[in-house]
C-alpha cells in the first residue's frame, strides 16, 4: 500500500478495513474533573448545558471575563478537536478569549464526552454542525449576553463543521477556524484526495457488511482504538503529533476519543456521503478567518477552503507550526489575532 494511502487511514480507522490496534497499557491520569489547561485568575468557568433540535443534551462550560460588568457580552462557542473534550483544546481556547473579554463556551459533541446521545463515540457531518447553532441558542438567550454579537470558532474536524454551520445559521456574525480538517472529504478520499473510486467503493461494502453483523447482535461496534501505541521513529510527523498529544499528561483526558476510545465502526457512513462544505460561500458578507500551521500536514484543508470562500475572509498560517501545535501552544496560537478579529466583527 502507498504511504499517502497509509497516511490516510487516520480518520478513516473506524471502519473494519483496517487493522486493530493493541490495547494501551497507559495509566489513567486524571479524575472527573481534570483539565489539560489552567483556568486564568481573570476568568470564572461553570457548567453548563443545553439541547440541540434532535433532543441531544450538550454539556459545556461557561467562560466569563471577571471585570465583566453589568454591559452585554459579546460571545463565542468553540469546539474540537475531531475526538476531543471541552476540558482539552477547546476549553483552552475558551479561556483565552474570556480573558480577552468575551463570553464564551465550549462545548462537548453530541454522542461524546459529558454530552448524551446513543450510541456512544458516533459523529455525524448534520447533527454535529447543529451542536454550533445550538450554542449560539444557548447564549442568545443569556441576559449578560448580546445576542447580535455571537461568533464561532473551530478547531481540527469541527473546523469544517464551524463553516457548514455558520453558512446555514445566519445569526452567527463572524467564524474563525484553527488547524482545520474537512472530516468529509478526508474520509470520502483520503489524505490529498488519493482513494480511488474502487477503494471507496470497497470501504463502503465492507461498512454496509458491518451493519450486518450490528443489526444482527443489536448493538453497534467499535472500530480500532486510537492512537493506542506510540509510533515508530520513521512514523509520519503528524502521527507523533497526535501521540504526543492525546496519549501523554500535555492533553490526554480520560473521556477523549482519541485519548482513550474509539469511533463507532460505521461513523464514516455519512461522512463520506455527505460533502460539508458545499455552501461555503454564503458565508459572506459574514467574515472568515482560517489559521493553518505552515508545516501542518492539514494546511491544504485551509488554503483550500480559504480559496473556496467569498470575502471578507483571511488567511493566517503560522510559521513552522504543525497541525498539533494549534491545540494548546499559547505562544503559537495567534490568539491576538483572534482577539482583534471578533472584536472588529462582533459590534
Amino acid at each position: 500500500m502507498k504511504k499517502s494511502i497509509i497516511i490516510s487511514l487516520l480518520f478513516v480507522v473506524t471502519t473494519p478495513i483496517f487493522a486493530q490496534n493493541k490495547t494501551s497499557k497507559l495509566k489513567k491520569m486524571e479524575t472527573k474533573e481534570h483539565y489539560t489547561f489552567t483556568l486564568s485568575d481573570k476568568v470564572t468557568r461553570q457548567k453548563i448545558s443545553f439541547k440541540n433540535r434532535y433532543g441531544i443534551t450538550l454539556s459545556g462550560d461557561l467562560y466569563l471575563p471577571k471585570n465583566a460588568g453589568t454591559e452585554k457580552l459579546a460571545a463565542l462557542a468553540i469546539s474540537g478537536p475531531f475526538g476531543a473534550v471541552k476540558e482539552q483544546s477547546s476549553g483552552l481556547y475558551a479561556n483565552q478569549m474570556a480573558e480577552r473579554g468575551f463570553a464564551v463556551v465550549a462545548f462537548d459533541p453530541s454522542y461524546t464526552g459529558e454530552s448524551s446521545g446513543e450510541p456512544r463515540n458516533l459523529a455525524s457531518p448534520e447533527i454535529n454542525t447543529e451542536d454550533f447553532s445550538a450554542a449560539v441558542d444557548f447564549l442568545g438567550i443569556q441576559k449578560n449576553i448580546d445576542r447580535n454579537k455571537i461568533g464561532i470558532i473551530g478547531i481540527c474536524g469541527f473546523g469544517g463543521f464551524v463553516l457548514n454551520a455558520t453558512a446555514a445559521d445566519k445569526r452567527v456574525k463572524a467564524v474563525a477556524t484553527s488547524t482545520m480538517y474537512d472530516m468529509t472529504r478526508v474520509m470520502s478520499k483520503g489524505y490529498n484526495d488519493v482513494v480511488t473510486l474502487e477503494q471507496r467503493t470497497k470501504t463502503l461494502e465492507q461498512l454496509g457488511d458491518q451493519r450486518w453483523k450490528d443489526a444482527e447482535v443489536g448493538t453497534f461496534a467499535n472500530g480500532p482504538k486510537l492512537n493506542a501505541e506510540k509510533p515508530k521513529d520513521d512514523a509520519p510527523e503528524f502521527l507523533k503529533g497526535y501521540y504526543d498529544y492525546y496519549r501523554t499528561p500535555r492533553g490526554y483526558h480520560e473521556r477523549a476519543i482519541n485519548s482513550n476510545g474509539s469511533w463507532t465502526a460505521t461513523t464514516p457512513i455519512s461522512l463520506m456521503n455527505m460533502p460539508i462544505l458545499s455552501y461555503i460561500k454564503e458565508i459572506s458578507p459574514r467574515p472568515l478567518l482560517i489559521i493553518a500551521g505552515e508545516k501542518a500536514h492539514s494546511r491544504y484543508f485551509s488554503e483550500d477552503a480559504f480559496k473556496a470562500a467569498s470575502e471578507p475572509k483571511e488567511l493566517v498560517i503560522v510559521p513552522n507550526a504543525v497541525h498539533t501545535d494549534l491545540y494548546d501552544k499559547i505562544d503559537i496560537i495567534p490568539f491576538d489575532k483572534l482577539e482583534t478579529f471578533f472584536k472588529e466583527n462582533l459590534k
